[in-house]
């Protein structure tokens, strides 16, 4: 039987490089998606830091960790729909989601 032993350490490495590889897409797409994409990899990020602190550091309240993360997973469900939505529209208008051509905010 194969036992996994994770160190705080080792997941917060994990979620380091899951934020720096979002921030990453994030800032160098041109392509509204591959931003949004990004966006919420880096939340992704965040919460598993999020529940790696709930779940190796000892707190007289212990479920703050699954709460701040179901709030951000939240947050990111309505930050998703609101923005494929702003997308969705600029492309009817525009016929692209590059933002480098959407420099107007009035059509």
């Amino acid at each position: 039987m194969l036992t996994l032993t994770l160190h705080l350490e080792e997941v917060l490495i994990v979620g380091a490089a899951l934020f720096s590889i979002g921030l990453y897409l994030a800032l160098s797409k041109r392509n509204a998606i591959g931003i949004l994409m990004g966006v919420e990899l880096m939340l992704n990020a965040v919460n598993v830091t999020l529940l790696a602190f709930a779940r190796f550091i000892e707190s007289p309240r212990p479920l703050d960790g699954q709460v701040f993360a179901t709030f951000v997973i939240t947050i990111a469900a309505a930050e998703a729909a609101v923005a494929l939505a702003l997308a969705v529209a600029v492309y009817r208008h525009r016929e692209t989601v590059n933002i480098d051509e959407i420099d107007v905010l009035r059509w």
